[in-house]
Parts: C-alpha cells; sequence; structure tokens
C-alpha cells in the first residue's frame, strides 16, 4: 500500500525550525509511515547538519519516491543570500520562510503531497520582509475563506473563532450572524474528517459568562441564541459556559471541542496542559496541515535545546486526518 507525502516547511531560518527538523528525522521509529519532504535551502540544512552534529540522509526531490518505507527529500527553495542570521528576526529570513511556506501549499494544492506541516515562522520577520499576513492561517484564509484555526493534543482541543488580531477587534466581532455560520461551519468540517463523533463546548466573554447579564450581556443577546439555533440544526453544541471553568470541563475528553472566543482565551489553557506536545490544525482545507504548537524560540537557538516532540507529533496527527480528504 503507497504511504502518504508529507511536505514539511523550514520555517524561520533564523529560528528553532530548522534544529526541530533534523531532530525529528533523526528519529525514524518515532515518526508514521510516510514520505517526508522537506521545503526549504539545502545550505540551511547543511549548516544546522554540522551545528548538531546530525547527518540524516536526505535526497534530492528528484531522486526520492516509490518506497513504501519513511524516506526524507528536499524540495530546494532557493532563499535570499543573507538568510540564516540566527537568534532574531530579519527581513531574509522572513522572506525565506514565506517562500518555502509559499512552495509547499502550492505542491498541496497541485496533489503532489497530501499534507503540509510548517516549521514555526516569526510574524516580525514576514512585517519586516513586507509580508502582511500575520500567520500561515491568515495567508491560507485568504485562498480558503473557510479556514479555521484549531489545537490539539490528546488532552484537550480547542478551535479559535478569532485568532491573530487585537482583543478590541475580536471582541467586536461576537455576533450571533458570526458566531452562528462559524459553529455552522466548524459541524460541517468535523462531519466531513469522519474522525470520530464530537461535542462542542462554546466558552462565555465575559467572566461567569455574564452571571445573567450583571457583568456584561453578549451571552445573552449573541452568544446563547447563536449556540440555540446551531443545536436547533442538530449540532451537538452547549454554552456559552464560564470561560474560568470551561477547560475543567473538557480536560481529557478526547471527543470533546472547546470553542474560544479569541486566541488567549483558547490558547494559555491549551499551552499550559500541551505545550510539548500540542498539534495547530487548519481545519477546512482541501489538503491537511498542521503544524508544532510553539513557535521560534529565539532565545534558545543555538543551544541544542528544542524539543522535536511537537513537531513529530504534528507529522502523526497529519497522518492520521490525511483518510478523510
Amino acid at each position: 500500500m503507497s504511504v502518504p507525502t508529507i511536505g514539511i516547511t523550514l520555517g524561520d531560518p533564523g529560528g528553532i525550525g530548522p534544529e526541530v527538523i533534523l531532530k525529528t528525522i533523526s528519529q525514524k521509529n518515532a515518526l508514521p509511515g510516510a514520505r517526508i519532504v522537506i521545503f526549504g535551502s539545502g545550505r540551511i540544512l547543511e549548516a544546522e547538519k554540522q551545528a548538531l552534529g546530525l547527518n540524516p540522509r536526505i535526497l534530492p526531490f528528484e531522486k526520492a519516491g516509490g518506497e513504501d518505507s519513511p524516506l526524507f527529500s528536499l524540495y530546494e527553495v532557493p532563499a535570499p543570500a543573507p538568510a540564516a542570521k540566527r537568534g532574531s528576526p530579519s527581513a531574509a529570513n522572513g522572506e525565506a520562510s514565506f517562500l518555502f511556506f509559499e512552495e509547499a501549499v502550492k505542491k498541496a494544492r497541485e496533489g503532489i503531497i497530501d499534507a503540509v506541516v510548517t516549521g514555526p515562522v516569526s510574524k516580525h520577520s514576514w512585517n519586516l520582509a513586507g509580508i502582511t499576513y500575520a500567520g500561515h492561517t491568515e495567508y491560507l484564509s485568504r485562498i480558503f475563506p473557510q479556514a479555521i484555526m484549531s489545537f490539539w493534543s490528546e488532552s484537550l482541543k480547542v478551535s479559535l473563532f478569532t485568532h491573530h488580531m487585537p482583543l478590541k477587534k475580536a471582541l467586536a466581532q461576537v455576533k450571533k450572524t458570526k458566531l452562528l455560520h462559524f459553529f455552522l461551519s466548524l459541524q460541517r468540517i468535523f462531519e466531513d474528517i469522519k474522525i470520530s463523533k464530537f461535542r462542542f463546548l462554546v466558552a462565555g466573554l465575559n467572566p461567569h459568562a455574564g452571571e445573567s447579564g450583571l457583568m456584561g450581556d453578549e451571552e445573552i443577546r449573541e452568544i446563547a441564541p447563536a449556540v440555540a439555533e446551531a443545536r436547533k440544526r442538530g449540532m451537538p453544541i452547549q454554552g456559552p459556559f464560564p470561560p474560568d471553568v470551561i477547560f475543567r470541563q473538557s480536560l481529557g475528553q478526547p471527543d470533546t471541542m472547546t470553542i474560544a472566543l479569541f486566541h488567549d482565551q483558547g490558547l494559555i489553557a491549551f499551552k499550559i496542559v500541551a505545550f510539548e506536545d500540542g498539534v495547530n490544525v487548519t481545519l477546512g482545507l482541501p489538503f491537511v496541515r498542521t503544524s508544532p504548537d510553539h513557535g521560534t524560540a529565539f532565545d534558545i537557538v543555538g543551544q541544542n535545546a528544542a524539543s522535536p516532540k511537537s513537531m513529530i507529533e504534528s507529522l502523526k496527527l497529519a497522518v492520521r486526518l490525511i483518510p478523510s480528504r
């Protein structure tokens, strides 16, 4: 039986992406059965190999393929000459990481690869390079407006109604019509991927979910009516629940997805329990996209201290999700 092909983007060359990827493919026994194609620069990978003392066999992409065992190859994406300044944001690294990602998405849309696993990028580096997207999900949302940012681990699963935007702007999005559209989109996606039957818990916006209007009325005016309408349409959804207790209800429940209304409401809880092994999943795409739940970690670059665990989990989940496409 043919194995899937997973594309991994190198991420920001100045961050821990190259280190994490080399450590990942050096742990063959921990990896799912897949061919892995690295989208990045051979020059940058070779420098990282020397720094880490690792030398996994990586073939040029055009010479790889056809084997049913894990095989690693490099799809060369030329990087700007100054790229690979380590430990801090830079325009050259921002441009390079965007080019790696853009090429991998292109190959996924063409059907050359089955999934994209993205190495961490620096939003600051992208900005320095003149790239206006706030991150991977925002770029994908331009092409696929139905894309939803979610985070998965064995202990907790979270989807975000809003993500990379100022809090003031995120709060202004909490309207019944927009919430209902989001809920129903999420339901359709889960029906499509057919992993298992999920239930959905919605967080409130205010302390104590508004305390019957004493601490804010968004729950009464916007959130509860959207939840009720989604339930009427057959979605197994409940809420809104007080944000300070909702994660106690979903923690350790593998078939429960918590819906957070803004970025930090969901990710503070998620990263407390799943920072090492959490996976970022973009739902609603025609291909699978996952990524480690960590950033570029400029502060530990060059210390050989980065863990590949989240990258390994990202690969495993990508392979698990591929049959649903």
